[in-house]
């Protein structure tokens, strides 16, 4: 169950996860093309890489300075140390973290972050557990909480020893039919009979009617829970060398 309205993105999320202007930053996945738009516009050099070209390409033609490569997160075709920080929008646990890891750590240089993150619906709100009790009744997994195993994978990674975390809230504003047509979208919710059906958008307006300021929407909100780490490459088993060049790894 997805709401399809508007949010301000918290601009505090994305200094956490990158926090040195002008950085070079490889973001993963369709996922993190927004975040890519985002950074571009406070001054980083982005590359977005993803298998399909078609994302790539409508990225580019919505940020034309965005840097695009068709290829696979599990072998990335830069040079060591290209990168100062690797983002992931959405998308980690469709990767194969073990494989992915170990190429963020490598493209990543000494000092260089990998940071993730998820974006959820926050039920700490009271009417938010209401609509959940609501709901559940119809599909009891609907608006349950679901462990990130992505984020267990990083923990335990060699290249990223020490993870730290950061929870930031987005308020997301929606009018009653937005909250009709959000939970309408629900898979299990979508073909319920007569008279279930109307019973339950009867339950629903009656949470927004009692909960929201009218005439201002209800506020939805959600946690980018985000999460950084800092290479380190210590557990690769060639030396990292200062090349006239520059830095690079000598494989």
């Amino acid at each position: 169950m997805t709401n399809r309205s508007g949010g301000g993105f918290p601009v505090a999320a994305d200094d956490w996860l990158v926090p040195t202007p002008g950085a070079r930053v490889l973001a993963v996945g369709q996922g993190s093309a927004l975040m890519a738009a985002r950074l571009i516009a406070r001054g980083a050099q982005v590359t977005l890489i993803d298998r399909d070209p078609a994302i790539l390409l409508s990225a580019r033609r919505r940020q034309p300075s965005l840097a695009v490569v068709a290829t696979s997160a599990e072998a990335l075709p830069f040079q060591p140390c290209s990168f100062d920080a690797v983002v992931i929008s959405q998308g980690m646990h469709l990767l194969a973290p073990g494989l992915a890891l170990a190429e963020f750590a490598r493209v990543l240089a000494p000092g260089g972050y990998l940071g993730l993150a998820y974006t959820t619906r926050d039920d700490s709100v009271p009417w938010v557990r209401r609509l959940a009790r609501v709901l559940q009744v119809y599909d009891p997994e609907l608006m349950t909480s679901k462990q990130i195993d992505s984020i267990d994978a990083l923990s335990g990674s060699p290249y990223f020893p020490d993870v730290e975390s950061h929870s930031f809230r987005l308020w997301v504003p929606i009018t009653r039919d937005g909250m009709f047509e959000m939970v309408s979208s629900a898979p299990k919710l979508s073909g319920l009979p007569e008279p279930a059906a109307s019973a339950l958008l009867d339950a629903v307006g009656a949470i927004y009617d009692t909960s929201a300021n009218s005439p201002e929407p209800l506020a939805l909100p959600y946690a980018v829970q985000c999460w950084r780490a800092e290479v380190n490459h210590s557990e690769f088993t060639s030396q990292l060398e200062l090349a006239p060049e520059g830095l690079q790894i000598t494989l």
